[in-house]
């Protein structure tokens, strides 16, 4: 949810069987051979499983391995909910937040690492649509998110004396004095210092020390909204708005300062298979040499989208390069970054049920979702950038490469007409494995047909173990070898 910041839906369904899977190639097995990841965040949990997109960086990459070559079972978790964020901590227990189809009240599970399994929830104070949607695990396992009363909570989980698990809140601090009422959060993330970073749709960007209480805040230009979330590296806090990309620092009181503002093109409107007007994109951070070289998002021209790169220390644009116009060009998700290597999924034309509110109508009102994933590489000189591949992949997931397998990890969504882009309730989805040196598809496993399996742009999270946890918009499948 680029990224993904639906929570709430209406389903009904069928469906259908069918099954298919492929096996690896050796050079694919061995690894992919991409640059560092973003450093670690030493108050965040383990890379790749810390943040809905991998790491406090976004990098939307993971050290750890899909599922391994063999064949692969999947089982559909029902929570009756939409769960755009499932991570997992240093213990191995996958923590998902998810909002109800019926109360849309953000609720906390945590899940049995052996069969995806709610083993306790924990329902937190309603917001806004697009808040409480990201979240991330600090170094203890603790879940850290804003509540819909402005509240910075810190969840933990234990198990009780009845052998039985249950979610509690561990600490609570208040943004009340930061966040307007009426505005929410929309996206948090650790800096290196141990701050909370957090940004408001309203555009309020802040920081939060817990240790001593004290809540600093910057408001950016009245015009400009934050629609997901942020994104953090030891140079600083990247922050996309509706109309600019941003790098904050904070001094020792913990005030946010501009270091370097860059605007984009956002378009004469919203696209069909996006949630707001302007950027769909999460900042990414990715480099060769520290993986936190340069930031990227993708921006909202027309007709064709550009994958913007810049500079993380002075903000000077490596490139503007065309993307997606194989397939629907326009994202909602947050690009893949590692090493000189970006990857950018198309979003144009998606069904998703309902927008934020706000978020004006879409130009064209809709479209069919004809796919598409670009690679963009970076020239090794940093004098710009060259489109590698441009494909029709109809992801419906927030796609994840592993730098352990060499694989893209996503869903694809088929049509329920072969050869058809237009979309259904019926519509058949598979797990998929992408080869990122080509874009093409070099295995698929069939997860089910329907409404109920839709993945609705959301993230997959890639498990020790080679499990992967992928948030649909009814709960969880659960993917593995079998």
């Amino acid at each position: 949810m680029s990224s993904v910041r639906l929570a709430h839906v209406g389903v009904l369904a069928a469906a259908v069987s069918l099954a298919f899977t492929a096996a690896l190639s050796p050079a694919q097995a061995q690894g992919s051979g991409f640059g560092p990841l973003p450093p670690h965040n030493p108050y965040a949990g383990p890379d790749g499983t810390a943040t809905m997109h991998g790491d406090t960086g976004s990098s939307d990459a993971t050290p750890l391995p899909g599922p391994g070559a063999g064949p692969l079972t999947s089982k559909r978790i029902a929570l009756q909910s939409a769960c755009p964020t499932i991570l997992v901590g240093a213990d191995g227990y996958p923590v998902a937040l998810c909002t109800p189809i019926l109360t849309r009240v953000p609720t906390v599970h945590l899940l049995d690492p052996g069969t995806g399994a709610s083993l306790a929830s924990l329902p937190i104070a309603k917001g806004s649509l697009l808040g409480g949607v990201y979240a991330y695990l600090d170094h203890e396992d603790r879940l850290v998110v804003v509540d819909g009363n402005r509240n910075l909570l810190r969840i933990a989980h234990r198990k009780k004396a009845d052998g039985g698990w249950e979610l509690y809140v561990e600490r609570t601090l208040s943004l009340a004095s930061a966040v307007p009422e009426g505005d929410s959060v929309t996206g948090l993330a650790p800096d290196w210092q141990g701050r909370v970073w957090f940004a408001t749709g309203g555009g309020v960007v802040g920081t939060a020390n817990e240790s001593t209480g004290l809540v600093r805040s910057l408001a950016l230009p009245a015009d400009e909204r934050v629609d997901n979330s942020i994104s953090t590296s030891p140079e600083g806090t990247a922050v996309a708005t509706s109309h600019a990309t941003y790098l904050l620092t904070a001094g020792r009181d913990g005030a946010p300062a501009v270091s370097w503002r860059r605007t984009y093109d956002r378009g004469a409107a919203r696209r069909p298979g996006q949630l707001s007007w302007g950027t769909g994109s999460t900042p990414t951070f990715f480099g060769p040499t520290t993986g936190t070289d340069y930031v990227t998002i993708v921006d909202n021209a027309s007709p064709t989208v550009n994958l913007l790169v810049y500079r993380t220390d002075t903000g000077a644009q490596v490139c503007s390069t065309p993307v997606l116009a194989a397939g629907g060009s326009g994202s909602e998700n947050s690009p893949i970054g590692v090493g000189r290597s970006v990857f950018v999924a198309s979003t144009y034309g998606y069904p998703y049920p309902a927008v934020p509110e706000g978020a004006g109508e879409s130009v064209p009102a809709s479209a069919d979702f004809t796919g598409g994933l670009s690679r963009v590489d970076v020239r090794a000189d940093g004098s710009g950038c060259d489109l590698t591949w441009d494909t029709t992949v109809r992801s419906a997931a927030v796609p994840r490469l592993s730098t352990a397998d060499g694989l893209i990890h996503t869903v694809v969504r088929g049509s329920l007409l072969p050869g058809s882009d237009g979309t259904s309730l019926l519509d058949p989805y598979y797990y998929a494995g992408i080869d990122p040196d080509t874009g093409a598809i070099v295995r698929r496993h069939y997860l089910g047909a329907s409404s109920l399996y839709d993945t609705l742009q959301m993230v997959g999270s890639i498990a020790p173990g080679g499990v992967v946890y992928q948030g649909t918009i009814t709960g969880v499948v659960r993917i593995a070898e079998k």
